[in-house]
């Protein structure tokens, strides 16, 4: 039996229609894993075989001026989890890079996050390192899926009510869908090592711009909406964004024999769901 915390979201909500009956999926009202007490009384009450934790402050204009609720939530959240002693996957995210590189950022590239929310991310990284047994810490960029808001849906809900929008075209990276790493996670979990504590970066194939990930989205869902490129500095937001985050997946898909889909194809593949 798997525990999901933060299953409300896209990836636990994915994670949970493929684990069905083998997890116990809770969201922040099922159990507050900034309290430690709480924590640790949920974990003595049942038995669990792994922790996979998707619950995060992922908020990342509004982390600038929360930073400590995005600090207890992605800091302390996953040292509380982490100290149990299970086996735990935790998510993390590419804005622990400054984006200032230009080729896919490894595993053992120095992180330097530009904003409060990557800062935490890393904090919280740091955090697992230092305090669980048994670790897989992920690495992922540019989440969506046909679940919560996302980047897709927001496109989409635009696109078919506008004739022209503006979307960033220097900021690179790869999206990826939350259904690909949810299956990830599966195939992660039962080779997990016990006694290490490894980062991962996983996304799916391929790199684009925000800009060729909307005008995709676009195509494919057959709206006539025109999407115009513009630079970052012409929308401007409270917390910085890498303009280079792409992963380079090559640890995960040696060490777990893992296949990677293109981004093209997955986003297909959740556009047919969609729709």
């Amino acid at each position: 039996m798997f525990l999901i915390t933060g299953a409300d979201g896209q990836l636990g909500q994915e994670l949970r229609l493929l684990l069905k009956d083998n997890a116990v999926c809770v969201g922040h009202r099922d159990l507050d894993i900034t309290d430690a007490a709480a924590v640790k009384n949920f974990m003595a009450a049942q038995k669990f075989n792994a922790v996979i934790n998707c619950a995060a402050y992922t908020a990342v204009d509004q982390a600038e001026t929360d930073a400590e609720t995005a600090r207890r939530v992605n800091v302390d959240g996953p040292r509380n989890l982490a100290a149990c002693g299970l086996p735990l996957i935790h998510i993390s995210t590419d804005y622990v890079f400054d984006g200032h590189g230009c080729r896919p950022y490894r595993e053992d590239d120095a992180a330097n996050p530009l904003q409060i929310y990557g800062k935490t991310k890393r904090d919280g990284e740091l955090a697992i390192l230092q305090t669980a047994e048994t670790a897989v810490i992920i690495r992922t960029s540019w989440l969506y899926s046909g679940f919560g808001s996302n980047f897709v849906k927001t496109m989409r809900r635009l696109g078919s009510e506008r004739e022209t929008l503006n979307v960033v075209f220097d900021q690179t990276g790869t999206p990826t869908y939350a259904a690909d790493l949810a299956a990830a996670i599966i195939a992660v979990l039962p080779q997990i090592v016990p006694g290490r504590r490894e980062i991962y970066h996983y996304s799916n194939e391929g790199v684009c711009s925000w800009y060729d990930f909307a005008r995709e989205i676009m195509r494919l869902s057959g709206f006539k909406c025109r999407v115009a490129p513009i630079e970052s500095k012409d929308y401007p937001t409270p917390a910085a964004r890498p303009s280079y985050s792409v992963l380079n997946k090559a640890k995960i898909k040696h060490d777990f024999g893992l296949n990677i889909n293109h981004w093209q194809e997955s986003l297909q593949q959740c556009l047919k769901k969609l729709s």
